[in-house]
């Protein structure tokens, strides 16, 4: 039984590290400089883990939750409350690989100034994205923890 908590933080913290670049980018970027410029090593890991780890993280993810399910049973997947999550973080997925890292990238390739008013509204968009995004992680948090009875 003590493989179970570690491999739930590892889940934890491989699912967290996939999302992590969509949500902290937009805040990061303020300033508009290209992350090859930028002297703040934040913006180079986050763009650097977004860039080279997406596909890696992805498969340890998926990989580490099976390792979740054969370790607890399958009667997990009957969990309405883990149904739900999965949901979400499925659509949480589909939201950052298809909206913020595209708009991201295009954000990134462009020197914008910090009196760039068309930059900055762009940046504005992006980040109203990452809040949706939190959100999001956040009720999985919320339901992971309280595993309510939703049916």
């Amino acid at each position: 039984m003590p493989l179970i908590p570690v491999l739930i933080a590892i889940h934890v913290a491989l699912a967290c590290s996939l999302l992590l670049p969509s949500l902290l980018l937009p805040f990061a970027l303020r300033i508009g400089a290209r992350p090859s410029e930028s002297a703040r090593p934040v913006v180079r890991a986050l763009v650097a883990l977004q860039a080279r780890a997406t596909a890696p993280l992805a498969l340890a993810v998926a990989a580490s939750g099976a390792a979740l399910v054969v370790a607890i049973g399958t009667s997990l997947l009957a969990q309405p409350w883990l149904l739900v999550a999965l949901a979400i973080y499925a659509a949480n997925l589909v939201l950052a690989f298809f909206v913020q890292r595209p708009d991201l990238i295009r954000l990134v390739g462009v020197r914008g100034l910090r009196d760039d008013a068309a930059w900055r509204a762009r940046a504005r968009r992006q980040r109203y994205v990452s809040y949706a995004m939190a959100g999001l992680t956040g009720t999985i948090g919320l339901l992971m923890s309280a595993k309510p009875d939703l049916w």
